[in-house]
């Protein structure tokens, strides 16, 4: 017997419409599943490209050793015998950390506030210090740049501290020269202990130093400092924007005039600019890896030497070449109270108040003969 299945027109097309629905849901899953791929590769390729900027030690402000004169520089007067200094100096410096990638910028630094404590020990030309920091205020933004992601500091001394960051262990010679004359040289080396937190931006984590060669002088009314040196630094975050790249040359030079008060005041004021900066060695004097600062800086004194004398200072300026650490602007204020008793002759009077002080004498009530040796009566 032969089987016969018998054509029925409406039950295939109803047959083929069914097929047709399951393979066009088909063709829209495939394309939307291929539309989600092809769009989800380049944003994981990105997510996975992405780095953590680590941070560092992102402040260029080097305060000068306690009792120095100027703010960055060091007039190398130490003298007499034994003698030293302690100074407090405060600063605040806005946007010190703007990194850009040519098309976004990113204030990861926008506001830091210190407070510097620095002791000296002084003897004839020989100065031994000590620096304390501690970060009052440390903020900015987070965010992406190019690769690179950057998390905000958040350093607060009321809610979030962090007491202390890199403490300074310094020494400086002078080399040539005495105090007051028209050239002075000399020589000075800092080591940084690290301490800190490197997200907060305070520190770099590591032991750094500096050498300097520096100079100064006093010449009529003027007074002028500079230095010359090397910041030796193995941190090298390079290619993440505005890290530092290695070791640093340091620059800087200050001037300006000496108005005494008064005779009997025993102060003076001085008045005039610090420039200074760094270039990395790595990078030398490129348009992001240098930074260049200025500051208008003025100070009272005393100067008086057989007795503590008082040195209150103020500074105000900013970046010329903003980059690298250098901020838009800055304003610091420290005062000092340091002692430096000068008897070059060692005849147990002051140089100021001593009639020879090149030669050693004797005491006197007369202030043109104090301290000069006794002329003998000739019969």
């Amino acid at each position: 017997m032969r089987s016969f299945r018998g054509h029925h027109p409406g039950a295939d097309d109803a047959i083929d419409h069914v097929s047709g629905d399951r393979h066009g849901r088909h063709w829209v899953a495939a394309v939307a599943f291929a539309t989600g791929l092809a769009v989800s590769i380049p944003w994981a390729s990105r997510a996975g490209a992405q780095q953590q900027a680590q941070g560092f030690a992102v402040e260029r402000f080097y305060p000068s050793a306690p009792g120095a004169g100027w703010f960055v520089m060091d007039d190398l007067a130490m003298r007499g015998g034994i003698g030293g200094a302690v100074a407090l100096t405060g600063g605040y410096a806005y946007k010190p950390l703007v990194v850009t990638d040519g098309l976004h910028r990113l204030g990861v630094v926008t506001d830091q506030a210190f407070a510097d404590v620095g002791l000296a020990l002084t003897y004839d030309r020989y100065r031994f210090y000590l620096n304390f920091s501690h970060p009052m205020v440390i903020g900015g933004e987070g965010g992406t740049v190019g690769s690179y992601t950057y998390t905000a500091p958040s350093v607060d001394a009321g809610k979030n501290p962090d007491l202390i960051t890199d403490v300074r262990v310094g020494y400086d010679v002078r080399l040539v020269g005495l105090s007051g004359s028209p050239f002075r040289l000399g020589v000075g080396a800092q080591l940084l202990i690290p301490n800190g937190d490197r997200p907060d931006y305070d520190t770099d984590g590591t032991f750094r130093a500096m050498v300097r060669v520096l100079f100064a002088g006093d010449t009529g009314i003027y007074s002028y400092a500079g230095q010359l040196g090397w910041h030796i630094r193995s941190l090298d975050d390079s290619p993440t924007p505005g890290s530092p790249l290695g070791s640093e040359v340091l620059f800087g030079i200050a001037a300006g005039p000496r108005f005494p008060i008064s005779p009997a005041a025993h102060a003076a004021i001085v008045v005039g600019p610090e420039i200074y900066g760094e270039t990395a060695l790595h990078s030398f004097f490129g348009t992001t890896s240098t930074g260049l600062e200025a500051l208008l800086t003025g100070r009272i004194e005393g100067t008086d030497d057989d007795r503590a004398q008082l040195r209150v200072k103020l500074g105000a300026g900013g970046g010329i070449s903003a980059h690298f650490g250098a901020p838009e602007w800055r304003f610091v204020a420290a005062v000092e109270l340091f002692q430096r008793d000068t008897d070059r002759d060692h005849d147990g009077i002051s140089d100021s108040r001593d009639a020879c002080p090149g030669i050693a004498g004797v005491k006197t009530s007369d202030p043109k003969t104090n301290g000069c040796p006794v002329t003998p009566l000739v019969p």
